[in-house]
């Protein structure tokens, strides 16, 4: 483990008024959002600079992943995307996630109940996945930028699977898959 404070869970008093959560963790979309901003943030400032990819070099042609951090609660990851690889519709299966970019622009297509909506994610720019968030991300063709795109993801509790979706005709999803994952965003071509 990190010897810093910045993965760190808040801590959650032993007993509470309210009623026993339903989410599989006891972080929240706000803990895993802040928490990527600090990850980016440490990577901007050179701390990970060890686990980059060596001589600086990108790859260009294929996703590119490091993980940050890992303990029982969560796990943080510096992703790069590259054009034309797409991480499919698919979601999470049990835990949450949250991303903050770092450089770039990526492109976010999300189940909305009949179809999928597109937003934009800019450097600066964070997003949160709920339970059951269906979405492909992929690096933004029109972005401006001469590296790939980066951003820090963490997930809570770490991923385990995911499961693949294909829009059908009826404006449906329909699982195509599921698979056993220790890694976010598999790249596909």
């Amino acid at each position: 483990m990190l010897s810093t404070p910045v993965f760190s869970a808040p801590s959650r008093p032993a007993s509470s008024s309210r009623s026993v959560s339903t989410l599989p963790t006891r972080l929240r979309p706000p803990d895993l959002l802040r928490i990527t901003d600090q990850g980016a943030s440490d990577v901007l400032e050179g701390r990970f600079d060890h686990l980059l990819p060596g001589g600086g070099r990108w790859p260009t042609d294929e996703r590119w992943a490091a993980r940050l951090h890992s303990d029982d609660d969560l796990d943080v990851w510096l992703i790069s995307w590259v054009p034309d690889r797409s991480t499919e519709l698919h979601d999470h299966a049990g835990s949450l996630g949250a991303l903050t970019v770092l450089s770039g622009s990526l492109l976010e297509y999300r189940w909305a109940g009949t179809g999928l909506k597109q937003r934009r994610l800019d450097a600066g720019d964070q997003a949160s996945f709920p339970l059951g968030w269906v979405h492909d991300v992929m690096h933004d063709p029109a972005s401006n930028t001469t590296g790939p795109t980066l951003s820090v993801h963490a997930y809570s509790p770490p991923l385990t699977a995911m499961s693949y979706y294909d829009v059908t005709e009826r404006s449906t999803l329909r699982r195509t898959r599921s698979e056993l994952t220790d890694e976010p965003e598999k790249a596909t071509a």
